[in-house]
């Protein structure tokens, strides 16, 4: 305990602030500094300050160490691997608690809706069973939207917030618990709401904030959480867990371990390290096991069974008589990238004007109008989905093989009705003409189900549905999930670029497939299987989004189990990156602009070559002295904003060059009246000199002018005649005179 006090003395930012000499000195911490700032004050203020990453080795913090053996720090290692153990399981609970939640609301949703359908479309009166859908959206939304008003930092993936933080910036808000509480429970209710987005964005933040909470054995809203465990509660320690706990997010979305590493080393973390990258790995897997080991029971499997191993199932890539692919459709999948690039920057384009929207007029306003554009939000998605099941959708016939061996495009097996039991028929016949014949509604079928199973669907179904289908989801999807990013809910944007993506991949797969019967030379574009255009369209979409290439290659081999398609995802993500960077940034790299967090890039701008520090300091700079005294540093701390200060050693004058031309030049006024007079530090033109304070200056005019009168006197007295029997000389003295006289006799 002794060593695990000190320390926490040598982390915690404290100071001694004695209020007589007879007291006992009194730790004050930061927190009641800045509670003790005079109300009214004009201080400034700054909504982003920077983490300390690095470990301060001052005197407290050598005097810790010194304290540490062998054992300490074995300890410690252990420990760490302990707690990313639990980060991973906690995190993949999370993803549990979201995933079960979505389904039992989607569930009871669509119960009440198919009551109220059955029961008015014999009359030909369904406009019922819609405004009940759209009530419980409109509930749906408002609870959602709710936590934002909240916790604002909730909003969105999170995932800018979470780059910033581990690139050094002190995000308000960003790890708290309310905030955790906020996201986990928001995107259940957007998910569920129908709106356009994918609970795989938030499920990123929420990992990072069990990473960052759990070491930390203490709790801000909790205040009797506070055990006596200080050895992980400095910001470079909690940096470590963050980056853990956001790769444990993505293995738990999408059932990738090794890409939730990259994806963490790739556009979340600034700092790596070899040891951390096993932790996290390690981390991941935790992750992935928890969820795969909780959910596969959920799914209808026996307990023990590990079949469910994400909360994303792209199904099986089966190969038939046709290939997955072949060497000569990479042109093709580079083509595609190509047009996925451009997609996806029109995306960004578009997003980005609403954001600016957003930021203008809602979100510097009141909290409530961004409730208000939740609930419009989700009125035009259900209605937008309303009209176009209803008017647009087609009602599509399938078969089964078995009884009607034919032949055609619709086929579906006895043995494996997944698809059937996925397919929805609102408003088609429900045995059609013969027995044989089914129907589904194809854009009920994409729009009423699941993100996740309408990604299946498009994935695996071949002819399943036609190009005006393809076109309509494209078109209803890419605009509303284009305005609902960035509003005020929880949202993920994975899910919905990948739906979108599909479509356009999908839609690719059937133009060629119509060509061909005109074009019989253009079949050698078809004989593959019909799914791989679906899984690069999503690529090519999701990757001109967000511009990632090496993690979101190893998510999609891992998510589909199917490593041939390594070079063509790879191909296609790169080519979409770098269309897509000729016109904008990625779209998590754009909100951090927008959001004006001042995050520092791998490589500086080239113009910052050409600049000293003469044009970037502040010119009003604030310093402390290596020995000064506790009211000072209170009076700073509640004076500024910011955390971090020069340590500035005085120099006498007989080292530095004086400029006095430059004397007017403000400085802080650092001096108590029981301080030293010292000498205070300025910079001009990047050249270092000295300024006295006027107090000194003032000092040295009186002092020199005593010491001309003294000496005026002196002269004055010694020039009167003087006889002294010196060397054979004769003085005359009187007065003073004759002390002097003396003095020199005695000296000869």
């Amino acid at each position: 305990m002794a060593e695990e006090d000190t320390y926490r003395r040598a982390y915690d930012v404290t100071m001694t602030y004695p209020s007589t000499r007879s007291e006992r000195h009194h730790l004050l911490t930061s927190e009641e500094v800045h509670r003790k700032r005079p109300k009214g004050s004009d201080i400034p203020s700054k909504d982003y300050d920077s983490l300390d990453y690095d470990n301060c080795y001052n005197v407290p913090y050598k005097k810790a160490l010194r304290t540490f053996s062998k054992k300490t720090y074995l300890h410690m290692e252990v420990m760490r691997w302990v707690l990313v153990g639990f980060i991973g399981v906690f995190t993949g609970l999370v993803a549990l608690f979201i995933d079960v939640c979505v389904r039992y609301l989607f569930k009871l949703k669509f119960s009440l809706f198919d009551k109220v359908y059955h029961a008015t479309v014999e009359d030909g009166n369904v406009i019922s069973a819609f405004l009940l859908l759209l009530g419980v959206n409109v509930l749906f939304a408002i609870i959602a939207s709710a936590f934002i008003v909240i916790e604002p930092v909730a909003a969105g993936s999170g995932i800018p917030e979470i780059k910033c933080y581990l690139n050094g910036i002190k995000v308000p808000h960003v790890t708290r618990l309310t905030t955790l509480v906020s996201k986990a429970v928001g995107v259940l209710f957007s998910v569920a709401g129908g709106f356009f987005v994918g609970k795989e964005g938030p499920m990123i933040h929420s990992g990072a904030i069990v990473g960052a909470g759990l070491p930390q054995f203490r709790s801000m809203f909790f205040k009797f959480i506070n055990l006596p465990y200080h050895f992980f509660r400095s910001d470079r320690e909690k940096r470590d867990f963050v980056s853990s706990g956001a790769a444990a997010g993505v293995a738990a979305a999408f059932g990738a371990p090794i890409g939730g590493v990259l994806f963490s080393l790739e556009e979340g973390s600034s700092f790596w390290n070899q040891s951390l990258t096993w932790r996290t790995l390690f981390c991941s897997f935790c992750s992935t096991f928890t969820l795969n080991l909780f959910l596969s029971p959920v799914k209808g499997l026996q307990f023990g069974l590990l079949g469910t191993p994400s909360l994303v199932d792209f199904g099986v890539f089966q190969q038939s008589e046709r290939q997955l692919w072949k060497a000569y459709h990479l042109i093709v999948f580079i083509i595609m990238g190509a047009v996925g690039g451009l997609l996806g920057a029109l995306f960004n384009s578009i997003n980005t004007q609403i954001t600016i929207y957003r930021l203008k007029y809602l979100i510097r306003s009141r909290r409530v109008w961004r409730m208000a554009e939740a609930v419009l939000i989700i009125m035009c998605t259900t209605a937008a989905v309303s009209i176009a099941v209803t008017v647009l959708g087609t009602c599509v016939p399938f078969r089964n093989d078995d009884d009607d061996p034919s032949g055609g495009d619709h086929i579906y097996s006895p043995g494996d009705t997944s698809f059937r039991n996925e397919t929805i028929d609102y408003f088609c016949p429900d045995h059609g003409d013969t027995k044989n014949v089914l129907y589904y509604n194809d854009l009920a079928t994409i729009l009423f189900n699941p993100q996740e199973t309408a990604i299946k669907q498009l994935f695996h179904q071949n002819g399943a549905f036609t190009l005006p289908t393809l076109w309509i989801v494209f078109l209803v999807y890419f605009i509303l999930a284009c305005w609902t990013y960035g509003a005020g809910i929880p949202s993920g944007l994975f899910i919905p670029c990948l739906v979108i993506g599909a479509t356009y991949g999908r839609f690719v797969a059937t133009a060629l497939t119509v060509l061909e019967k005109q074009f019989p030379i253009l079949h050698f574009l078809t004989n593959l299987y019909p799914g791989t255009y679906a899984l690069i369209g999503a690529a090519s979409f999701l990757g001109g989004v967000v511009r990632m290439t090496i993690s979101l290659t190893v998510i999609l081999i891992e998510s589909t189990n199917e490593i041939d398609y390594g070079l063509p995802i790879m191909l296609t993500l790169m080519v979409a990156k770098w269309v897509g960077d000729i016109f904008n940034h990625g779209l998590y790299d754009i909100h951090v602009e927008l959001n004006k967090t001042p995050l520092l890039g791998w490589e500086s701008p080239h113009r910052m070559e050409k600049l000293t520090a003469e044009d970037v300091m502040n010119p009003d700079l604030k310093y402390l002295y290596p020995i000064t005294r506790v009211g000072s540093i209170v009076s700073q701390l509640r004076t500024t904003a910011h955390s971090a200060f020069l340590i500035v050693t005085p120099v006498s004058l007989d080292k530095v060059h004086q400029k006095p031309q430059t004397m007017a030049h403000h400085t802080p006024q650092l001096y108590s009246r029981r301080e030293p007079r010292e000498h205070a530090l300025s910079i001009d033109s990047g050249t270092a000199y000295v300024r006295t304070p006027f107090g000194f200056q003032l000092s040295c005019v009186v002092g020199f002018v005593c010491v001309c009168v003294c000496l005026s006197v002196t002269q004055h007295l010694t020039s009167r005649t003087m006889n002294c029997s010196t060397n054979n000389t004769t003085y005359s003295a009187s007065g003073i005179g004759r002390n002097i006289c003396r003095v020199f006799s005695e000296t000869a």
